[in-house]
């Protein structure tokens, strides 16, 4: 089988193994990147894509007669046309859970980051304000301990679990809530009533119509005012004006965002005016450690040998 991967370089920083995946096919073609434009010509010949991001659309597939399997280098699968692969007879695969580890870890570690106003004290010394001090010491911002706190999560599948599993080795106590509109039991607090409750809000879900601008301007007035907020989810869930007002208003204590509505924030974002307090972002790395993208790569091979198999693993439009 001839295979092409068009964006290898949105996961690999020359420190990944790549033989592996190498030997599934008879040939595999490795680009770092495919614009819009260069799509067709590299594809049209194949039997396998391998896309992280780029647009696989109904027109481009159509004119795949070779194509036989694409697999895509993320969970998310809204860069191909599912039902035009299914129609074509062309099996969808994607990877799943490979980042569990690393986003849990880095939501933990922006929790951390605002309870101990980390980056703030940063800051302080490197601007000569310890020095100046008139104690050994600097406490000039706020600390709070994890332990005792409640941290509320909403999407509580593996991701969600992971993190609650890490917060209550902090001593803290976790309150899973359900989303707007859907039921709710002794495990899952309904969702207005889990807002005033917590001292930490961890986002793990997805966005969907559902979820697009979750928490805004009314959540907002629902939290404590000594509240924090964590999205390591999606950039749409959060309205980004009405966090940008909150944080500005004191609403909410702090801010933590490893995602923003558009990516990269090319024409700007509100989230980056250099007057909003506590917000600390991150360039959507939460799932970008090392291990886990090499288990992605893992993932391909996995999914092209088990396709090669006549056994499909990870199928996303069967």
């Amino acid at each position: 089988m001839k295979a092409v991967f068009l964006d290898y370089e949105s996961l690999d920083k020359n420190d990944l193994d790549f033989s592996q995946l190498k030997t599934a096919f008879d040939e595999l073609i490795l680009y770092p990147s495919t614009t819009p434009e260069q799509v067709l010509e590299r594809v049209q010949d194949v039997d396998v894509i391998i896309s992280n991001k780029v647009m696989l659309d109904a027109n481009t597939i159509e004119q795949c007669h070779q194509l036989k399997l694409i697999l895509i280098s993320a969970t998310g699968t809204n860069n191909v046309d599912l039902v035009q692969a299914k129609s074509q007879g062309v099996v969808v695969c994607n990877c799943q859970g490979y980042g569990t580890s690393a986003v849990a870890q880095h939501t933990i570690a922006l929790m951390l980051a605002l309870a101990t106003s980390l980056l703030k004290y940063d800051q302080a010394v490197k601007q000569g304000q310890w020095n100046n001090s008139p104690i050994f010491c600097l406490l000039d911002f706020p600390i709070i301990e994890l332990s005792g706190k409640t941290l509320g999560v909403i999407g509580y599948g593996e991701l969600g679990k992971a993190v609650a599993k890490l917060a209550e080795a902090f001593g803290m106590n976790v309150l899973v809530g359900a989303l707007p509109n859907r039921s709710s039991d002794e495990k899952r607090v309904p969702f207005a009533e889990l807002l005033p409750q917590v001292d930490f809000l961890t986002l793990h879900c997805p966005l969907t119509d559902e979820t697009k601008d979750l928490i805004s301007a009314p959540q907002f007035d629902l939290m404590k005012n000594s509240a924090f907020l964590i999205n390591c989810a999606r950039g749409g869930i959060v309205n980004e004006q009405a966090l940008a007002d909150a944080l500005r208003q004191g609403k909410i204590a702090g801010a933590a965002t490893d995602v923003l509505s558009i990516e990269p924030p090319k024409e700007g974002n509100v989230l980056l005016a250099e007057d909003i307090p506590n917000l600390i972002i991150t360039p959507h790395s939460a799932w970008g450690s090392v291990q886990a993208r090499q288990r992605m790569v893992n993932q391909l091979f996995e999914n092209a040998e088990a396709f090669k198999q006549g056994q499909p693993i990870r199928q996303v439009n069967g």
